[in-house]
This record gives C-alpha cells, structure tokens and sequence, in this order.
C-alpha cells in the first residue's frame, strides 16, 4: 500500500510513520508512507506558500499555484490516485471508509490543509475528494492524515501481528467492541467473567456478541439503531437487546 502525503509539516508525518505498528508495516515493505513538503512548490526565496483571503477576514489562505506545483512534481513519476484532501467540511471518514482506502490496488494521497482553509481551486481542480475525520476544527490536516494512514494500515495483511485483531475492534461490524481482560484474573476485588475463563469458546463468544450490542446500545445508540433498521443484526441479537430491555425500534423486531 503506497500513501503520498502533501503536508507543510512533513517531519509530523514522517516521524510517527516510523514508530510502533506503521514503523514496522514500512519495514516489512507492506506499508509505503511518502511524504512531501508543500513548500518544495514556492516561487520566491522565502518559501510563500499562503496569502490573505480575497473579501477580507481574518487568517491566511493556502494558495494554489504552490500547492499545484508540488503535486505535479511528484504527478510526474506516478502518483496514487484518489488524492484527498483533509477538510472539516470533507466526507466523514469511518472504519467503512477506511475498508474503502484499504482496497485500492494502487494505494492513494493526502493533501494536508493549514491555516483558515486552501484555496477553492484546489479542491475544484486537484483533489478527488475530501475526508473529514470529525466534527471539530485542527490547527491542519497533519493528524487527520495519520488518523486516516494508521486505521488503513491497521486492515492491510500482514500488518497486524492477527490478522483476526482488524475483524474484532470496534466499528469493524458497525458495533463498538466487547470489554477485553487480562491477567490476574482478580485485582483489588475486581473479577474477570467467569465465562472468560471458563475454556468454552462457543459461550465466550456468545457473550463477546452480547457485550458488544450493549455496550453500542449504551455509548452509540446511533450506530445500534442504523443497525437495526438496516437489517444488519441477527434475530439473535435482537433477541438479546430485548432481553435485556432495549425497546426495539418498530420494524426490527426478531421473526
């Protein structure tokens, strides 16, 4: 998987793709992570890359011709396409997304924004799209890009150490994920379940299934109710939810 990234911080990117999970993705060859800096397309000595606003107002607008410019350096020798710029106002990214992005044969780019905003031809003209990773405002694109590079990598093969991790986290299956334990089986008067320890894979998993519908009724309602009215829950776990008092919204109940 090969990620081009257009940030005017390139050493924000470059140095967290190089630790823990993604360091090690790069260093197996399953991960390509570059990263160029928007600067590389200034004219002048100073290394202009942002002016103010036509119409007034506060702030500074990355312009586009450097923001062209170093893209089409690197267009030259092959660039991945989609090519997306990180944006409040862009599609909202989600693990869904991510599964998306994962499965592009050629990998794709990222296009960090700065300050109040880029240039309108940019996003006209340059980019396929826009992604948003919430419904908040950053100082830029940076840790938006290494949210999206790190929950992509997270789903290619041979990232992960299980493969199985990427299928059981939250949002994989439009759920939030079932509470994990560990050792010692008790702390400070505290137990992991019974049914955790009990060997029988069948009720452990069972159990994982319930956990995780409760916890999404509880934190996410939202993402249980699309669910629901989705079709994209069994009639067991329907069944489940109204055993343990969830209303049920009309329609979805269990045949």
């Amino acid at each position: 998987m090969r990620i081009v990234v257009f940030s005017l911080f390139p050493d924000a990117i470059t140095s967290y793709c190089a630790t823990s999970i993604l360091g090690r993705a790069q260093e197996s060859g399953a991960l390509d992570v570059q990263v160029h800096d928007l600067r590389e397309g200034a004219l002048d000595a100073r290394r202009t890359v942002d002016d103010s606003p036509f119409g007034g107002g506060p702030g500074m607008v990355l312009m586009p011709e450097p923001v062209f410019r170093a893209v089409e350096a690197v267009e030259d020798g092959g660039l991945p396409r989609p090519m997306l710029l990180l944006a409040p106002g862009g599609r909202r990214f989600t693990q869904a997304v991510a599964a998306e992005l994962a499965a592009l044969p050629d990998g794709f780019s990222l296009l960090c924004g700065r300050y109040e905003g880029v240039d309108q031809r940019v996003s006209d003209h340059l980019v396929d799209g826009e992604l948003s990773v919430g419904d908040f405002v950053l100082a830029g694109g940076e840790l938006g890009a290494l949210v999206v590079i790190e929950t992509v990598a997270r789903l290619l093969p041979e990232v992960l150490g299980n493969e199985d991790s990427a299928l059981d986290e939250s949002f994989s299956g439009g759920l939030i994920e079932y509470p994990q334990y560990t050792r010692p089986a008790e702390f400070r008067g505290w137990e992991v379940p019974a049914v955790l320890r009990s060997g029988d894979h069948a009720a452990v998993a069972a159990w994982r299934r319930t956990q995780s519908l409760l916890r999404t009724a509880a934190r996410r309602p939202d993402l249980l109710e699309h669910l629901l009215l989705e079709g994209g829950l069994t009639d067991d776990d329907v069944r489940s939810l109204v055993a343990q008092g969830y209303d049920v919204p009309s329609g979805a109940e269990p045949v």
